[in-house]
């Protein structure tokens, strides 16, 4: 059932809200997601809303730069991110760009993220593509 859920970053400088039937969360084992310990569920564009100006936030990108990692510059917590765009073997499998936002649920209000399935995603096996 499609729910509203408000989060936050640990100090409360960054809110935003959602609306989605969370169904899972992801958890990835790529070098910076394992540090982190981020639980993540995708959310369309048009179901993400910033309280907070984007310009807000510190920015971090790796790779190939076709992913944004959003930060709070008070308290360092990463409440969500832009996703990378596919690569050349993803794209190969099938799979497509995806437009939204991936969500850290541990800052979500009101949402218990051991209430859902976690999926694994082994982005330590992928390839990155050359610029």
């Amino acid at each position: 059932m499609m729910k509203t859920y408000t989060g936050s970053c640990h100090c409360g400088t960054v809110r935003f809200e959602i609306d989605a039937d969370i169904d899972h969360v992801r958890v990835c084992d790529c070098s910076i997601c394992s540090k982190r310990g981020a639980l993540i569920y995708r959310v369309a564009e048009g179901d993400f809303r910033l309280l907070t100006p984007l310009q807000e936030l510190s920015v971090y990108r790796w790779g190939l730069f076709t992913a944004a990692d959003y930060f709070c510059p008070v308290c360092g917590i990463l409440p969500f991110r832009k996703p990378s765009q596919p690569t050349a073997a993803e794209r190969e499998a099938g799979i497509r760009p995806f437009d939204g936002w991936a969500v850290n649920v541990r800052c979500l209000k009101d949402f218990d993220p051991f209430s859902v399935p976690v999926r694994q995603i082994h982005g330590s096996r992928l390839t990155i593509d050359s610029p």
